[in-house]
Parts: structure tokens; C-alpha cells; sequence
């Protein structure tokens, strides 16, 4: 039984995914996210995807900026200790943070279609945190199963973006859950349709 790849993050109304926590991350109108009215039961989304995560997914630069910041945090004591996968060509085992759990480096989108094919079938759901540019690709390989975004209220223009945006096939999603929140954010959770 092949495990479930889910994307996970927030997004603006035009689908932009890039530095929702602030310039720091590169967007010049980054702290999107935070520059929201906070209403925190539009966040107990993340909190539902920790009892689903049997391991953690980035691409490097996500891991690169998540990794100092999560490993030790009381925000994200529940990571602490789930498998971590990074997927990227030129990271090495000496750059992988210490003390943040069991961490697997992947080279390849074909690493990533293996490790989801689990024969042993023993994984649970795999969850992809950020990581704009592994998502796409993860996308327009066919190899995401669900995605489940925080829609925010919001248009930038320009920026990163998570969904496919190769020419390709149409590919359809079901609706799995909504709400909407008195902030204006709202919860999208699709399953792709096989």
C-alpha cells in the first residue's frame, strides 16, 4: 500500500505560497500570515496534521530555514522527534541539523516515488511543509495525494507558488473539508482524484 503524500501550507487568493512569515524569507511583502487578524481556530488545522504525520518532508531551502527554528521550539515540540526527509541533490549529511530526529536525505523525485511506494507497508502519511519548488515538482509528477491549504485573504501578484504549473493534463481534486474563519481565512483540504 503506496503512503499518502500530502502539501501542506498557506496560501494567498492567487495562489501565492512565498514568505508568509516575513521579508526575511525573501518576498518583499513577506508576514503575510502574521499581518492577518489572528483567530487561532483558523490554525487548528496544523494541529489536526500532527496526529496524521508519520514523517516530515522539505526541499532544502525549507529544511534550511525550518530545521534551527523548529528543532527545540516549544511551537513545534510534536516534530521533534518524527522522521525527516530532505530531497535535494547538493545537501550533505554534515549540513543536517542535530538533534531533530532521524533525517534521511533524498536525491531525486524518483527517491521520493520509492519511499511513497512503501512495500513494507509500514509509513503513514508523509507531510510536505512549505517547500514551493519540491511541491510543483512533486505535483507535476503525479506524486501528491492531497493538499491541505490555509487560503488567506490576500493577493501579492507575484511570488513562489506550490501547484503544478507545467503544461499537463487536467487533473481534478475532491473537496475533503472546509471552513471558513472570521478572520477570511479559509481551510481547503483536496484529495487528488485518481
Amino acid at each position: 500500500m503506496a503512503r499518502e503524500l500530502v502539501w501542506t501550507g498557506f496560501m494567498t487568493l492567487d495562489g501565492i505560497v512565498d514568505s508568509p512569515g516575513g521579508v526575511v524569507e525573501g518576498h518583499p511583502q513577506g508576514g503575510w500570515v502574521l499581518s492577518t487578524p489572528m483567530a487561532p481556530e483558523a490554525f487548528s488545522l496544523k494541529g489536526e496534521e500532527i496526529a496524521e504525520t508519520s514523517t516530515l518532508m522539505f526541499g532544502r531551502r525549507s529544511y534550511e530555514d525550518f530545521a534551527p527554528e523548529w528543532n527545540g521550539s516549544a511551537d513545534h515540540a510534536a516534530y521533534q522527534d518524527i522522521p525527516k526527509l530532505v530531497v535535494s541533490s547538493s545537501l550533505d549529511e554534515a549540513d543536517l541539523v542535530d538533534g531533530w530526529g532521524e533525517t534521511r536525505i533524498l536525491r531525486s523525485t524518483e527517491d521520493v516515488a520509492e519511499v511513497k511506494r512503501d512495500e513494507h507497508g509500514d509509513g503513514g502519511a508523509i507531510f510536505i511543509h512549505g517547500s514551493a519548488e519540491l511541491a510543483r515538482r512533486l505535483g507535476d509528477a503525479d506524486l501528491i495525494d492531497r493538499y491541505n491549504i490555509l487560503l488567506f485573504p490576500a493577493t501579492l501578484g507575484t511570488g513562489k507558488r506550490a501547484l503544478p504549473t507545467s503544461d499537463q493534463d487536467r487533473r481534478d481534486l475532491t473537496l475533503r473539508e472546509t471552513a471558513s474563519y472570521a478572520n477570511g481565512v479559509v481551510k481547503l483540504v483536496y484529495d487528488v482524484v485518481r
